[in-house]
């Protein structure tokens, strides 16, 4: 892999776009992770260096959502504990085994979400009944989804935003900035085994992080200005095109 001044700046670039996104709704990796293909590293090196990026990305647009009062991390730490612990699970499986098991199920899965959300247009407008208790969902969504972004990772933020929404009843601004600190928790675990792994190609994720940041912090700016009408269609159009890439790329 050759690291040319016009790699790296596409990349820079790319993880801007994917930040902003990320913030919104979740799905940033369909821009990276492709883009990070492309350069020739190993799958689980692309991972890595992805996470390396995303981690800022997720810090900044939680350091946004907590600086603005949606968010208060004393009263999310067991969903924090538990979606950290099933991140850290994945990243180790995945270093020993390849994912084709995810990366099959994964269009049907993003699919569903993005069919769901589009048919749904009360969807996370008004604060609704929680189908699931907070204690049941901090013990069993939050380590699946956890252990789901440590062993594959795109649309992990996407994943936490809807189960909010979904299960917990809530409006889609608070949800997409609760899924914002539940993501954070679950990039730092995985880069945490990831470095341990020895799997990050540093100058590219040092690159693309500072990208991420830019695009983390814009993005969550739109978060509190649009809210569920600005933050609805993201989430169907991000999900439709990463069933696309995966189905036909």
């Amino acid at each position: 892999m050759e690291l040319t001044t016009q790699l790296i700046s596409i990349l820079f670039f790319v993880a801007l776009f994917a930040g902003f996104i990320d913030a919104m709704a979740g799905g940033g990796g369909l821009l990276t992770i492709p883009a990070l293909l492309l350069t020739g590293m190993n799958p689980v090196a692309v991972l890595a260096t992805n996470k390396l990026q995303a981690s800022a990305g997720s810090f900044s647009a939680s350091l946004a959502m907590i600086k603005k009062g949606l968010i208060h991390p004393k009263m999310m730490k067991i969903a924090l504990l538990f979606a950290f612990v099933g991140s850290g699970v994945g990243t180790i499986l995945v270093q020993l085994s390849p994912p084709d098991f995810l990366k099959k199920a994964l269009p049907f899965v993003i699919g569903l979400v993005g069919l769901y959300t589009l048919f749904s247009p009360n969807l996370g407008k008004l604060q609704t009944t929680p189908k699931m208790s907070q204690k049941t969902y901090e013990r069993t969504i939050a380590p699946l989804i956890g252990f789901y972004d440590g062993y594959f990772g795109p649309a992990t933020g996407t994943f936490f935003s809807l189960s909010q929404v979904v299960l917990r009843g809530r409006e889609l601004v608070q949800a997409t900035a609760r899924a914002k600190l539940l993501n954070f928790a679950t990039n730092f675990a995985s880069l945490i085994f990831f470095i341990i792994g020895g799997q990050i190609v540093w100058v590219v994720g040092l690159v693309m992080m500072v990208g991420q940041i830019i695009g983390a912090f814009l993005g969550s700016h739109f978060v509190v200005k649009g809210g569920a009408k600005f933050i609805r269609p993201v989430i169907v159009v991000v999900c439709f095109c990463m069933v696309v890439k995966y189905v036909f790329f």
